[in-house]
């Protein structure tokens, strides 16, 4: 089945509004893709910079890939005693993305800052995104090594090969056998 996975790096948001009255504000991010919908960890916004440093991944069959125009970043805030209030959105679109990503198999966009739209469409604050698309095609095998380590007897503690080179030094001596000092008598 021909398909791809798009991976979504969640930086950080800085700038964004600070909507807590009391308290330091606490940021999570809602990311939609069609009708995959994830949700990041909360960040505490110290210093009006969130950090995240979360990766999502959508894995879609290549024909949704063609109909998905856009992935919708929500920022929230989770306040006291209530689910969350609305930071702001960035909306990226997809098509370039996803079309380039198909014909190469690969496509990589390093994080980049996308701006964040308010409710009243003005823009406050950036969020850093960054992308890979990796398409899925039948018969393409994307190599990986796998490395089996060897078993092998559990480490001893330094202590226990001084002891063992003791008690071998100890009883290393000699032991000469009867018959060899009778001979020696005589």
């Amino acid at each position: 089945m021909e398909g791809g996975i798009l991976e979504i790096i969640l930086v950080n948001a800085e700038g964004i509004t600070h909507t807590n009255l009391v308290g330091t504000p606490a940021y999570y991010v809602i990311i939609e893709c069609g009708t995959h919908v994830h949700r990041s960890k909360v960040s505490s916004g110290e210093d009006d910079k969130a950090w995240w440093n979360e990766k999502f991944t959508f894995e879609h069959p290549l024909s949704d890939w063609k109909r998905l125009t856009h992935l919708k970043f929500k920022i929230m805030n989770t306040e006291f005693l209530s689910d969350g209030g609305f930071v702001g959105e960035t909306i990226i679109h997809l098509g370039g993305i996803i079309t380039e990503g198909s014909d190469r198999a690969f496509l990589e966009v390093k994080p980049a800052p996308y701006n964040v739209v308010l409710e009243d469409d003005t823009y406050r604050g950036q969020i850093k995104i960054g992308f890979k698309f990796i398409a899925n095609k039948e018969g393409h095998v994307i190599k990986t090594r796998e490395y089996i380590a060897e078993e092998k007897e559990p480490r001893k503690s330094i202590c226990s090969a001084f002891v063992k080179l003791w008690w071998s030094s100890l009883f290393s001596c000699k032991q000469s056998d009867p018959s060899e000092n009778k001979q020696k008598e005589n």
